[in-house]
């Protein structure tokens, strides 16, 4: 006999599993959620906000970006490697769902870009300390209050630890552990797993990625996302599709210094690996992804932003020339308050020399490879960039010490990915069946990248988490009711 009852068992309550919730309430069904931690949100308590297309927003501020643009720029960007009926659903209903959350009481800043070469779609939820990171835990907070009221129980520190199936291999029920730690069995019609991702379980992460957390990868590691609803899926008998992490490139051991710091050394200096050589464009490096993808490749998967003593000067008289919304401020006069906290914390991210081949001792760069390629991009810097063509605004000698040198190293938000689903949000087989009544959102489903995050239409993490968790609600709330 089942310890409880009811129609859909919602397994997290992180951005995906909250929306499924609250979508599959309004929409009749009767709702348990069950959470692992103490406490809903999870990764989202660290955003900003979800992705919309055509949102009012937008409209208002005269940006032209349409489901049909952001459509064709994905599937371009992805080489038509993702589920194209997946991603128009979730486009179509983005600016949808902006609203849906403010009738709960969500307010946004507006539409904003990511970096410069980045399309406004990420929509920041407004707060009462302007914008910045942990937003989204506002979000979060109106959502489960609108699940409370449309009566959703929710059952904190209760893990969920199996989907169990009927003879007819329909779902029937979860497992899973109350906070006394006993076994309990949840009876129910159809479940939507949102766990999201497993960006804290190494072990998944070095089989499905071949990357060792800690050594060559440094995603953000959200406490209690293991994979659990990866592994319960995937015992149930949905498609394992390939688990990736959602690149974006981290500095080893600066981030905790003054944002000057790591906001000179993101700019568009000179880039190189271990060999002392070049690897792209600089100016690229604001897409973090594409800069973690090109750390990837390199030996010991690391590569290094090096400035001297006359760019600081200048970013600090006249303000960076790159921002982003996570470093959003170009004022960078600290720097060099910055530099004698790290020499006084014995921070060991921030290499400072007085010689290019000092700085190459002390990085581990090939010295005689690094002085040539200074010499020869200081040249370039009188001419042109004859070896990746960066724009002559961005070009700048390196010719006075100290020189200043910083690791950049593969990062990322956690895993994405793991269980198939069709556009409706069904967990499917391998033969792209669908088993009736399981459902997945968020990370643990998101697909839709191929081997790279879409940083060009930013907010799409938690825009896909949002939205594919009402999309999950919806469906499995008319299961329910097509099967009663």
């Amino acid at each position: 006999m089942a310890d409880y009852e009811t129609q859909i068992v919602v397994i997290a309550g992180g951005p995906a599993g909250l929306c499924a919730a609250v979508q599959a309430a309004e929409d009749g069904a009767d709702v348990i959620l069950i959470e692992k931690n103490a406490a809903v949100g999870g990764a989202a308590n660290m955003g900003m906000g979800p992705l919309a297309i055509g949102s009012k927003y937008q409209k208002r501020q005269m940006y032209d970006i349409t489901v049909e643009k952001a459509l064709n720029m994905f599937m371009e960007y992805t080489h038509y490697n993702v589920d194209a009926r997946l991603m128009k659903r979730y486009f179509e209903q983005s600016a949808e769902t902006i609203e849906w959350l403010e009738d709960m009481g969500v307010e946004f800043e507006g539409a904003y870009k990511y970096f410069t070469k980045s399309e406004p779609t990420w929509h920041i939820v407004k707060t009462d300390q302007g914008i910045g990171p942990r937003a989204a835990s506002f979000m979060n907070k109106a959502l489960f209050a609108r699940a409370q009221e449309l009566g959703v129980k929710v059952m904190l520190e209760t893990p969920g630890k199996k989907i169990l199936k009927d003879e007819n291999g329909h779902v029937c029920g979860v497992l899973a552990t109350d906070k006394e730690g006993k076994e309990i069995t949840i009876a129910c019609k159809a479940a939507i797993i949102a766990t999201g991702g497993a960006g804290a379980n190494p072990k998944l992460i070095k089989e499905e990625t071949g990357y060792e957390f800690g050594k060559d990868m440094f995603n953000f590691a959200i406490p209690g996302n293991v994979g659990d609803g990866i592994r319960m899926a995937w015992e149930a008998g949905v498609d394992h599709v390939p688990v990736r992490i959602e690149q974006a490139a981290n500095f080893e051991g600066i981030d905790e210094l003054p944002q000057s710091v790591p906001n000179v050394l993101m700019q568009p200096n000179l880039l190189v690996n271990l060999f002392g050589k070049r690897v792209m464009d600089e100016e690229q490096m604001q897409n973090t992804t594409f800069l973690s993808n090109a750390a990837s490749h390199q030996k010991e998967r690391k590569l290094f932003s090096i400035v001297d003593s006359s760019i600081v000067k200048y970013y600090m008289r006249n303000g960076v020339d790159e921002i982003s919304m996570v470093r959003t401020n170009p004022d960078v006069s600290d720097f060099i308050e910055g530099v004698k906290q790290a020499e006084e914390s014995g921070n060991k991210g921030l290499y400072v020399a007085d010689s290019i081949e000092e700085l190459a001792e002390k990085t581990g760069i090939d010295a005689d490879n690094l002085v040539e390629t200074v010499e020869e991009y200081n040249d370039y810097c009188d001419s042109t960039d004859e070896e990746f063509f960066k724009r002559k605004k961005y070009l700048r000698p390196l010719v006075k010490a100290p020189y200043y040198a910083a690791a950049i190293r593969p990062g990322g938000y956690g895993t994405v990915g793991g269980i198939r689903i069709n556009e409706n949000c069904e967990a499917c087989d391998k033969d792209f069946e669908p088993i009736p009544g399981l459902y997945a959102a968020g990370a643990d489903a998101c697909n839709i990248y191929d081997d790279s995050y879409m940083f060009l239409l930013p907010g799409n993490s938690m825009g896909f988490a949002v939205n594919s968790g009402r999309i999950a609600g919806m469906e499995a709330a008319e299961f329910v009711e097509d099967e009663d």
